[in-house]
């Protein structure tokens, strides 16, 4: 049986009327990374180790590393909701820095063309990364991300 959007949120509520599950993650937090899910999302991503042609984990940066970057950089982040540019600096890592995003300069430019598109989805960044774990049948185990 496929569910709807709605019937996964139904996933119940606890003895105080609080939701839990994705619907508590949604509650306390909108369509944004709380730490916890954004550190479960960054230890599954991985990279190509240079030297061996490997895939090997990504190490990631902390919350505070890529908001000192942005300062370093030049660069103020208009929509940063919760763990959200901690996530998407990550992810760039991982796909693009030393690449097509030559240094850190260029990755704080996109990070904010990422978050900051003026006509782009505020909740972008959560909604990609649940499109890829629902495409990769990556399942989110909601209770502990929240």
């Amino acid at each position: 049986m496929i569910m709807g959007m709605w019937e996964i949120l139904e996933e119940g509520r606890d003895d105080y009327g609080r939701g839990f599950g994705m619907r508590g993650d949604l509650e306390a937090y909108g369509f944004h990374f709380s730490k916890k899910l954004y550190e479960w999302a960054v230890s599954k991503m991985k990279v190509k180790d240079e030297a061996t042609g490997k895939e090997k984990k990504l190490e990631p940066w902390s919350k505070d590393e890529v908001d000192d970057m942005l300062k370093a950089n030049g660069i103020t982040i208009e929509h940063d909701k919760g763990y959200d540019v901690a996530y998407v600096a990550n992810m760039l890592k991982a796909d693009f820095y030393k690449k097509s995003l030559v240094d850190e300069a260029h990755l704080c430019k996109h990070i904010k063309c990422y978050l900051d598109d003026i006509d782009g989805d505020p909740c972008r960044a959560f909604d990609e990364f649940f499109a890829t774990c629902i495409g990769k049948g990556i399942p989110v185990i909601w209770s502990d991300v929240i």
